[in-house]
């Protein structure tokens, strides 16, 4: 059972929930809690103290952000799912939220907390760096958007200063010639932590890919873009090919879940079976 014993602030909005992240910023920030309870649970996570941001009425829902769109802090993955403009902006990060854990830890895990828990194996985060998603922050000195391709510096490790908080996931407009993907890779088909995760956008006019977005989960310190393959795709049609390239841009390693030697040929296979479908499907429809 948990005992831990540590002070719990509960601030009743954003404003007095930034004055008490810099006053006291040893604190950990707390949401759905899915992932901090199971790390205090198990000992291997001890803060002084929480601050729970539960109970911000800021911090939840969906919005327009010009064209594209803000996703509140606290919005669940069960809210994500239903939500009809992100079904239509994201629908790969509609698909990641499905393969969260069960349906309890959708109904309470959150996508802020996602980024901010910084897993390697984080579920939603290929797919936010593939969508090129910011990621708002608030302090008392002010709000700011860090791109998700700058957020993270290390293992577990985020861009973010002691006094901030995470208060929305901001994602831009789906261009029309855009095709997303997700893909994950567990021991099971459900309830499983990842072996490799692929996120995908390639945005295909003429024939031709003018911009293309490549990310990996589960196979680095961090979620990475392949910025190799991303190149090789530009300017051409779409070559299932330039899967083989991946080697360039990942770092896997054995763990108790995989070896480096199988998430290595997984993320080619399946960027290669991803490209070749997008190219099949291209080729059909110039016809």
């Amino acid at each position: 059972m948990i005992t831990s014993h540590a002070p719990v602030h509960c601030p009743a909005d954003l404003a007095e929930a930034l004055a008490l992240r810099a006053a006291h910023p040893e604190a950990m920030p707390l949401a759905g809690g899915t992932d901090v309870m199971v790390f205090v649970e198990s000992g291997t996570l001890s803060p002084p103290a929480f601050l729970n941001l539960w109970g911000l009425a800021e911090l939840r829902g969906v919005q327009a952000d010009g064209d594209g769109l803000r996703i509140g802090a606290l919005c669940t993955y069960t809210e994500l799912e239903a939500d009809a403009r992100v079904q239509a902006t994201a629908p790969a990060l509609v698909e990641a939220a499905r393969t969260v854990g069960a349906k309890q830890i959708q109904n309470r895990g959150t996508l802020a907390g996602n980024v901010a828990n910084a897993s390697p194996a984080g579920d939603s985060l290929p797919v936010l760096l593939a969508l090129d998603a910011q990621v708002e922050v608030a302090s008392v000195r002010g709000t700011r958007r860090v791109p998700m391709d700058a957020l993270y510096t290390g293992y577990r490790k985020l861009a973010l200063a002691p006094d901030e908080l995470i208060t929305a996931i901001c994602l831009p407009a789906r261009h029309p010639a855009d095709v997303q993907y997700y893909r994950k890779v567990g021991t099971r088909l459900a309830q499983a932590i990842s072996k490799v995760m692929l996120g995908g956008r390639l945005r295909i006019e003429g024939g031709v890919v003018t911009e293309a977005r490549v990310a990996f989960g589960s196979v680095a310190a961090f979620p990475v873009r392949a910025r190799t393959v991303e190149a090789a795709l530009v300017g051409r049609p779409v070559d299932a090919a330039a899967a083989d390239l991946v080697g360039a841009d990942i770092k896997p390693i054995d763990d108790i879940r995989s070896t480096a030697t199988y998430r290595l040929e997984v993320a080619r296979r399946i960027l290669q079976g991803w490209l070749a479908a997008v190219a099949a499907e291209d080729a059909s429809s110039s016809r």
